[in-house]
């Protein structure tokens, strides 16, 4: 759009200039037609003749229709320039938001060449394939969960069925000997220790890593980071009166993928304001050998000491967390993707009811 703004202001120059360049032209072809006062004597009296020079005029008019023709035709190309750059190129893409709320993922977006819009379309398109695979994922995903349960369902069975057998039968009486009540108990712990370790399965698998979390590894500066994550802020916790504070830092370069950084330092601070005081949150840093360190802070700590070790569980969720919505995945999150970028995040509670959540970056 910027590019569009600067065309709009030569083009208004441009019709600036040809207006001020006629009223030039037409004042000085005014003046040279200014009548002229002669003094003749004439019989022996004095006579006074008034004589008008129009030999301009004509000149003038010509000039003044060139301008106006000029102005017409600039106008013109400047409407049709509008029409094919953005106009028409808007009404291609007005509907693609449509689209995609509706689900329909699996069409290309066609490639706008417009200066205005392309960057617009190459992102909406790049959208589109991740909504796609996303699709896809969850598909596989609930596939994958289906047979896991399916197959569970049917190993368990057997050993279920076979503690049930003994269980009837110990209670009908059918061993007479303690040999044989021993070995019927025997079988009864080993067929529910079979079913157990299925559970564990579950469990395994329920904790595995089930979040597909790309990560870019790139070399930036630091700054990046913070001035994404200061320009997202600062508006929203003035809105809602709370101090933000972010401490001085060198700028050194950081091994990782910058929009990662940015999404974890993003979810930490989310966390701050919804279980802080509201009253101060702030970013400061420190070095750590070949590290970046940096922390959020917050007033106000509503978590227990003893919880800090599950918080970065998949699905936990602390006991200050019972009037807040939110799904227990926010810090998980950032521990795999701190890990996948060869860093670590840990929290810890000061004493002046502090809570604070601290990232490990990679240093180049």
């Amino acid at each position: 759009m910027k590019r569009f703004k600067k065309f709009i202001v030569v083009l208004f120059i441009i019709e600036v200039l040809i207006i001020i360049f006629s009223n030039i032209v037409y004042t000085s072809i005014s003046k040279k037609n200014e009548p002229e006062l002669i003094r003749e004597e004439e019989n022996g009296q004095i006579v006074y003749r008034v004589i008008y020079n129009n030999q301009h005029q004509e000149h003038y008019l010509y000039i003044l229709n060139f301008a106006m023709v000029t102005i017409s035709m600039i106008s013109i190309v400047a409407c049709i320039h509008i029409n094919r750059k953005i106009i028409k190129p808007f009404s291609n893409i007005k509907e693609i938001p449509y689209e995609l709320a509706k689900g329909n993922l699996n069409i290309p977006l066609k490639e706008e060449k417009s200066k205005y819009f392309g960057k617009f379309t190459w992102g909406m398109d790049m959208l589109r394939e991740n909504l796609e695979d996303n699709k896809k994922r969850e598909l596989n995903y609930q596939k994958e969960k289906k047979t896991l349960i399916l197959s569970l369902s049917h190993d368990i069975k057997t050993p279920l069925s076979a503690i049930k057998l003994y269980t009837r039968a110990l209670k009908d009486n059918l061993y007479d000997t303690e040999e044989k009540k021993m070995e019927v108990i025997e079988g009864i712990q080993r067929n529910t220790s079979e079913i157990e370790h299925y559970v564990n399965e579950i469990v395994k698998n329920s904790r595995e890593d089930f979040l597909e979390l790309p990560v870019k590894k790139s070399s930036f500066y630091m700054s990046e980071v913070i001035d994404t994550v200061e320009a997202y802020y600062i508006d929203k916790l003035q809105t809602i009166k709370t101090k933000f504070v972010i401490d001085e830092y060198n700028n050194c370069m950081i091994n990782g993928d910058k929009d990662r950084y940015v999404e974890v330092l993003q979810n930490i601070i989310e966390n701050a304001i919804k279980y802080g005081d509201g009253e101060k949150i702030s970013i400061s840093f420190s070095d750590e050998e070949d590290c970046k360190l940096v922390s959020v802070t917050n007033t106000g700590c509503s978590i227990k000491e003893d919880e800090l070790p599950h918080i970065f569980d998949s699905f936990y969720r602390g006991s200050n967390t019972k009037n807040q919505e939110g799904s227990g995945l926010g810090l998980y999150i950032c521990r795999q993707l701190m890990l996948k970028m060869d860093g670590d995040i840990y929290a810890k509670i000061t004493n002046n009811n502090t809570f604070s959540v601290t990232i490990v970056a990679r240093k180049c």
